[in-house]
């Protein structure tokens, strides 16, 4: 499975943005989806997660309300859209795949994109 991230940039806190990962290599319903994080000297977190068809999502304490993650099979897709940006949510997004459960474990996920900067001005 290759993993393409994209949407990331520059937006001032309050603002929004939304993250695409492309798959292709898998039957796109095969896997499951997770987005990570990681800030600058910090771990790698886990932010959210969706099931192979959409029906169950998992959120980090940090971003539920504020983030949405989606996927469209048709596409290929997954997305993250990004509201009431914070600057705490400056980091490299990464999206990751699995072939199994949704998971918030980055250890779970066999496959990962490249990671797109998000950075959230004050």
């Amino acid at each position: 499975v290759q993993l393409q991230a994209s949407g990331g940039g520059l937006v001032q806190a309050g603002g929004s943005l939304r993250l695409s990962c492309a798959a292709s290599g898998r039957t796109f319903s095969d896997i499951s989806m997770g987005w990570f994080r990681q800030a600058p000297g910090k771990e790698r977190d886990f932010v959210a997660s969706i099931s192979r068809y959409g029906g169950s999502t998992y959120y980090a304490d940090s971003v539920k309300g504020r983030f949405t993650v989606s996927r469209d099979n048709a596409k290929s897709t997954v997305y993250l859209q990004m509201n009431s940006l914070k600057p705490e949510d400056t980091a490299v997004y990464y999206c990751a795949a699995r072939l199994g459960l949704e998971s918030s474990d980055q250890y779970e996920y066999d496959y990962w994109g490249q990671g797109t900067l998000v950075t959230v001005s004050s």
